[in-house]
C-alpha cells in the first residue's frame, strides 16, 4: 500500500470512528437524562450499551490516532483528527433531526479545505521514525 493510500484511509478511519464516538455519547447521553447527581442515574448511564459504544469509539479513536501520528507527518494528521466535527454535522441531520445553517456548510468546507491544503503542502519524502 502507498504511503498516501495509507494515509487517507487512516483520516477516514479516525474520521469514522471519532464520529461514530461522539454520536454514542450523545445517544447515551441522551438517554440517561433527566441528569442528577443520584444512584438511578449513574445506573442508568452504566446500564445504556451507547456509553460502551462511545468508550469503544474512542479506543478506535486512539489507536488509529497513534498509528497515524507514527507514520504520518503531524500537521495533516491533527488536523484530521478534527474532521470528526463535520462527520458528527453530517449525521446529525439524519439521526437527531438537526439543520444545518449556511454558515455551519461553509465552516465545513474550511475545515475539510484546511485538511486538504495541510496535506497536499506535506513534502513527499518519508516520514523519519525516532
Amino acid at each position: 500500500m502507498s504511503l498516501k493510500r495509507f494515509y487517507l484511509l487512516g483520516f477516514v478511519v479516525l474520521m469514522v470512528v471519532d464520529t461514530f464516538s461522539q454520536i454514542c455519547f450523545k445517544m447515551a447521553a441522551t438517554h440517561a437524562e433527566p441528569f442528577r447527581i443520584e444512584p438511578e442515574w449513574v445506573i442508568r448511564v452504566v446500564t445504556n450499551p451507547w456509553v460502551y459504544g462511545a468508550i469503544l469509539g474512542y479506543i478506535g479513536a486512539f489507536v488509529t490516532w497513534m498509528t497515524l501520528l507514527r507514520h504520518a507527518p503531524v500537521g495533516p494528521s491533527f488536523a484530521a483528527s478534527h474532521l470528526e466535527v463535520v462527520g458528527v454535522m453530517i449525521v446529525s441531520v439524519p439521526l437527531f433531526g438537526e439543520a444545518l445553517s449556511a454558515w455551519q456548510m461553509v465552516g465545513a468546507a474550511l475545515i475539510v479545505a484546511g485538511v486538504v491544503s495541510l496535506a497536499i503542502g506535506e513534502t513527499s519524502e518519508p516520514h523519519v521514525q525516532v
